[in-house]
């Protein structure tokens, strides 16, 4: 059997998933006639008390879309360095929007105020203008590291003193919201735009949300439409998000412990170099002596068990939904025994 832990994008539906799906109430979505996309818009918007959503194929989508209704050509978009806005898609900030980009050395990708503030480019003759902040929390590279609350707050300080927009990259905010015990609405207000994935730890086949204001939300699913992503009847996929937002948050204390019992038996280990902290369902680790990553990530394979090499000397694994408790204890059995 074969324990899949490259990521939590690899998660099938449920069968109870499944099942709603089909129950959808579909009409044509670039009309607004879908009745459970618009459901699904509006409940995610008002669990994060935002005015309004829009549903779209992926997060790099909800990303970009929302640089590019926040940010002028020719502007600045600041952020951590290790960012998925910056490191994953692909140059969309400079594709998409024109716009230059400049990179904070975070603290396994958060970011502070005070850097922030340090790092902020007002309007003149020689600089481009920050005119965007992003936080990413969780914070992908940075092991699944997530903010205080405290922090974001003074950061929304900061970008307020300056008239500056301020957008979450939060893919994994459940998950966050979960380890810190927060309510995702404490969150989501602070915020001018909120992206969040279904299709990660929650469970859902396809698709992400971009949360904000109603004028906002019109802007960017004009955009949409320009990048090729409107949908027509897409109440079948919001109805998988719509369940998962329902029944699959509070499960995500599962993946955490799972995390934990895998962070626990490689820290054992005299060959491990270096383990990120573990704080939600992320685990990324660094080797010396016997193996390299990718010999590493090779043996596990033999073993069947899937991981992810994401650099020349990092592994990372990620637990999730369809991995079983049982099926961890393999895994860590397994690594005991190397």
């Amino acid at each position: 059997m074969i324990i899949d832990l490259r990521s939590d994008t690899v998660t099938k539906p449920t069968p109870e998933m499944l099942a709603y799906m089909m129950k959808a109430r579909v009409g044509d979505d670039v009309y607004g006639d879908d009745e459970s996309t618009n459901e699904l818009e509006t409940t995610a918007a008002n669990i994060f008390g935002k005015q309004a959503g829009l549903f779209c194929a992926s997060g790099t989508l909800s990303n970009q879309l929302a640089i590019k209704a926040h940010t002028n050509p020719g502007e600045e978009v600041l952020c951590a360095k290790n960012s998925h806005v910056y490191l994953y898609e692909c140059g969309g900030i400079a594709v998409h929007s024109a716009c230059s980009v400049n990179l904070i050395d975070g603290d396994f990708g958060r970011m502070t105020a005070k850097q922030v503030a340090e790092n902020i480019r007002l309007p003149d003759i020689h600089n481009t203008a920050t005119s965007l902040v992003v936080v990413e929390n969780t914070n992908n590279r940075g092991g699944g590291s997530c903010y205080e609350l405290s922090e974001l707050e003074a950061i929304k300080d900061v970008c307020h003193k300056y008239k500056i927009a301020y957008h979450m990259d939060g893919a994994r905010i459940f998950n966050a919201c979960v380890a810190k015990h927060i309510a995702p609405i404490s969150v989501g207000v602070l915020f001018d735009s909120v992206s969040i994935c279904l299709s990660k730890g929650l469970g859902a086949p396809v698709g992400s949300l971009l949360l904000g204001t109603e004028d906002f939300i019109q802007k960017a699913r004009k955009y949409r439409k320009l990048f090729g992503g409107g949908m027509r009847q897409s109440g079948y996929l919001a109805a998988a998000g719509m369940y998962a937002l329902v029944h699959h948050v509070d499960r995500l204390k599962e993946d955490h412990d799972k995390a934990q019992a895998i962070f626990h038996a490689l820290a054992s280990k005299s060959f491990i170099n270096d383990i990120y902290p573990v704080a939600t369902n992320i685990i990324i680790f660094s080797l010396h002596d016997k193996y390299n990553a990718h010999q590493f990530h090779l043996y596990l394979k033999s073993k069947g068990i899937l991981t992810s090499v994401v650099s020349n000397t990092q592994v990372r694994m990620v637990t999730h939904l369809d991995v079983s408790f049982q099926q961890i204890d393999r895994v860590v059995d397994i690594i005991k025994n190397i």
